[in-house]
């Protein structure tokens, strides 16, 4: 093992999550506007007004996931974690309301839209959340 491979673990011997460069970042923020936008479509309680909107939404649900992952470990993507990964990427979409205008959803609608990101994430590749 050599010393970028150390830098790269912590003491209990498991990866460390490593830090977005900003072309990743600008990768999640577009897949994520795709993936939500497509949830919204398909989710009832769901909806998100303008296009401003989807892009403003991708770039806090983009931040809240990596301001989670980065203090706490748990990857935000509905199926990233099991039901942890799922209840988070729920919760990251109800609070998503409160930050953006024109984006509107219940909490059934964020359970449900979860559950559809989920499914998105595994046939568009990349990460949406």
């Amino acid at each position: 093992m050599d010393n970028n491979e150390d830098r790269n673990k912590n003491r209990t011997g498991q990866d460390e999550a490593k830090d977005w460069d900003i072309g990743e970042i600008l990768i999640r923020i577009l897949v994520t506007a795709i993936v939500v936008g497509i949830a919204a479509f398909l989710t009832p309680g769901f909806s998100i007004n303008s296009l401003w909107s989807l892009i403003l939404a991708s770039v806090v649900i983009a931040l809240l996931d990596y301001v989670i992952q980065k203090f706490t470990g748990v990857n935000a993507s509905p199926f990233g974690r099991g039901i942890t990964g799922f209840i988070v990427a729920a919760i990251i979409l109800y609070v998503t309301k409160f930050i953006v205008p024109g984006f509107n959803i219940s909490v059934w609608g964020a359970i449900i839209g979860a559950l559809v990101i989920g499914i998105i994430d595994v046939i568009i590749p990349g990460k949406a959340m």
